[in-house]
């Protein structure tokens, strides 16, 4: 087989004589945004380009996911490269979609351009010849936790289960023999840098519905049962318990009001409302859950409302592992430099790539090419060449330190991985999550 560094050779020189294309395609999916379980112009273009570099193609999995195989025929490790299909919901963003207000405010286009960097030097012969194994490339639906009520349609009608596209490839067996995953997301911290390590929170999400009486807002409010108030009092409730949350828990609850009433001179009957409970850790997670559950419940004593509490499962906290981050490190620094290859702190935000690192060896690393303010209206990739070319360069020359050389150091990382969880013991401790509970006035 041809020696490491020729094959790293061989991969750069391919990815750079088509970062041109391969920044295009991001930009296609930037102007042509779509949010979770609805990725299908996304989908189609990831397939057609899979198909035509040569890969093994499933489309439709996980309703809208698409994975790309690339197998050497040779025995080896198993590595998962994935990036994320969908987009925000954001009104007032520059790239959003005037009829949907989809928009990529958190550089998922990108992470598509960089997955299909990975693809576009793996597939140059030289390099295949001397690699093992296989790779998985998962264009994954629904990263983004939103919608939570289209998505529980999609549950009831059995179209899918769990509201996360990766969960949902989990379940379906994707993830039983992969030994090894990764994804490169987009950041604004430390601009010009590649950033390693860290972790993520994890989260549960609620939705909420009030149901009051209605009547005649100026003529007979008596007779009415106010659901709006009751979900104000509510929330009132849920900033009450803010001084009992933890630091160290680093615990989030952010509720928004999807519904407020059906007509200003009509008392509000029918109120809804959604919110995440995020924290480091997942006792933490549930007891949150639990001061949020009454705090809800208060609301609807206090007004004589009824209230359906639906706690769905969410994401699990990341943990990345450390093995595999020094791997990367080094190829990172390879293309930028090792100054501009920067530790990553805890982040309070949340993905499911935490629960892919809940089974398997698994990196987030994060391109810092962007400007502006995450899931924000000013959210924007400045620097395309670090955040597809270089980004997929570096998990595409930690692909090759892991097949090459008969997969030695691929084989090493997995076999030293200590699963938190195996996959029925994970799926098992997803459905727990799930609860559905009113309280009648």
């Amino acid at each position: 087989m041809a020696d490491r560094s020729d094959l790293k050779s061989s991969f750069n020189t391919t990815v750079s004589g088509r970062a041109g294309e391969l920044e295009q395609v991001a930009r296609e999916i930037l102007t042509h945004p779509e949010s979770g379980y609805r990725e299908q112009r996304t989908s189609k273009l990831v397939a057609e380009w899979f198909t035509a570099s040569g890969l093994k193609v499933q489309s439709g999995v996980a309703k809208t996911g698409v994975i790309g195989t690339y197998d050497t025929g040779r025995p080896g490790p198993h590595i998962a490269i994935m990036g994320e299909l969908d987009s925000l919901i954001l009104p007032g963003h520059m790239f959003a979609d005037p009829d949907t207000s989809a928009a990529h405010a958190c550089g998922h286009h990108a992470q598509i351009g960089s997955m299909l960097t990975v693809v576009a030097g793996l597939v140059e012969e030289t390099v295949k010849r001397g690699l093992v194994g296989k790779v998985s490339f998962m264009a994954t639906p629904a990263e983004e936790y939103i919608e939570l009520e289209y998505r529980e349609v999609l549950r009831q009608a059995g179209e899918i289960e769990f509201f996360g596209g990766k969960q949902e490839l989990i379940k379906l067996g994707f993830f039983n023999d992969v030994d090894i995953a990764m994804l490169t997301h987009t950041g604004g911290e430390t601009t010009g840098t590649l950033g390693i390590g860290g972790s993520n929170n994890g989260m549960i999400g609620k939705t909420v519905q009030y149901i009051g009486r209605a009547a005649h807002a100026g003529g007979s409010p008596h007779l009415g049962v106010n659901a709006l108030s009751a979900a104000q009092i509510g929330l009132a409730a849920i900033n009450a318990q803010r001084d009992t949350f933890r630091d160290a828990d680093t615990i989030r609850v952010h509720p928004i009001i999807t519904r407020g009433g059906a007509a200003v001179n009509s008392v509000p009957a029918d109120v809804r409302m959604e919110t995440y409970v995020r924290a480091s850790n997942v006792p933490a997670i549930l007891n949150t859950s639990e001061k949020v559950d009454r705090a809800l419940r208060a609301g609807a004593l206090a007004t004589g409302a009824s209230v359906r509490i639906q706690t769905i499962p969410g994401y699990l906290p990341a943990k990345y592992d450390a093995r595999l981050t020094e791997v990367y490190r080094h190829n990172a620094a390879s293309l930028i430099g090792d100054d501009n290859v920067i530790e990553l702190n805890h982040s309070t935000g949340c993905t499911d790539m935490g629960d892919v690192s809940q089974i398997v060896a698994t990196i987030q690393p994060t391109a810092n090419a962007t400007s502006g303010n995450g899931h924000g209206i000013d959210y924007i990739v400045e620097n395309y060449d670090l955040a597809v070319t270089k980004a997929g360069k570096a998990m595409g020359l930690t692909v090759i330190d892991l097949l090459s050389e008969n997969g030695e150091k691929g084989r090493s990382i997995a076999g030293s991985f200590k699963a938190p969880m195996s996959i029925p013991d994970y799926l098992e401790r997803m459905r727990s999550f799930r609860s559905d509970i009113t309280y009648e006035r």
